[in-house]
């Protein structure tokens, strides 16, 4: 049998982009749990002053601590403050700084990973150590340390969780922009004399975007968590704003009398984790050459 007379083995078409986020999202049912949880907490956090049933800051020494019921859904407080009203108003600090550090981390953090590793030298090294100091302490330490130094309050906060996360994404980009950086393309482009801010912008960003999207998105989960342990800790938020961290804080003075404070938001700070860090683990696949294809 000749060549001519070979069977051509069929190559398979490379699924597009949309067929990818079908298979991957579309065709898990934990997929679709996971983002109608999170659709759901952010629509709540949107129209909060709608769904609220009372003011979460209003007291009432008439009911304190009371049980759920018609009135009170999931209870009262040790102030007499409505526990489900006080939930749907934390879970904008939560929704805000979930989403908007691990961005701001990714944007400073992309950045220095960036410009350290395709320069090198100097500057490099410097960011290298800053790295390993920061890195050194886990990611709650590190936010208590930040915290405590500059104290509570909404900027303050997001500062906090920004800075906690940005050696994460310097390290990553940093690792992968020397990858990239010895690429024939980029090698290339120099040799015609493309201008450096153009060919990290055109060649070296949109090659190391895959893995920082993914550290980004399996973050906001961290985020999350990290706000609602600083809160807990009476670093974070500040009373009488609610928070889920400080309403569990609050609802360990009368845990065996009331304990639908801790019930409640401890429920609302797992679901939205797991369904963030399935998301997560949805994208990191929906990106990987190898299984996305």
């Amino acid at each position: 049998m000749t060549s001519l007379d070979q069977p051509v083995e069929a190559v398979r078409p490379t699924r597009t982009l949309l067929e990818n986020v079908t298979a991957t999202f579309i065709g898990r049912p934990s997929m679709i749990f996971a983002a109608v949880v999170i659709l759901t907490f952010i629509a709540i956090a949107l129209f909060a002053p709608l769904l609220a049933p009372y003011d979460p800051l209003a007291q009432s020494y008439l009911v304190i601590n009371a049980y759920p019921s018609a009135e009170h859904w999931l209870g009262t407080d040790q102030f007499g403050r409505d526990v489900l009203s006080r939930l749907i108003y934390g879970s904008r600090n939560s929704m805000i700084f979930g989403i908007t550090a691990p961005i701001i981390a990714a944007l400073v953090g992309t950045t220095l990973g960036v410009v350290a590793g395709y320069f090198g030298g100097i500057f490099d090294r410097l960011v290298t150590r800053m790295i390993d100091l920061l890195l050194a302490f886990p990611d709650l330490l590190l936010a208590i340390i930040i915290s405590a130094a500059l104290g509570g309050g909404f900027w303050n906060i997001l500062a906090v969780l920004s800075i906690a996360f940005v050696p994460g994404f310097a390290r990553v980009a940093r690792a992968s922009t020397l990858a990239v950086k010895q690429e024939p393309y980029v090698e290339a482009s120099v040799a015609v004399g493309l201008r450096t801010p153009l060919i990290i912008l055109r060649h070296v960003v949109p090659n190391i975007a895959a893995p920082v999207v993914v550290l980004m998105t399996l973050w906001v989960a961290s985020a999350i968590r990290l706000e609602a342990a600083l809160s807990f800790l009476g670093l974070g938020t500040r009373p009488p704003y609610p928070s889920w961290g400080n309403i569990i804080r609050d609802g360990l003075n009368n845990i065996f009398g009331s304990p639908w404070p801790i019930i409640g938001a401890g429920f609302a700070i797992t679901l939205v984790v797991l369904s963030f860090n399935m998301i997560g683990d949805a994208v990191r696949d929906l990106l990987d050459p190898e299984i996305g294809q």
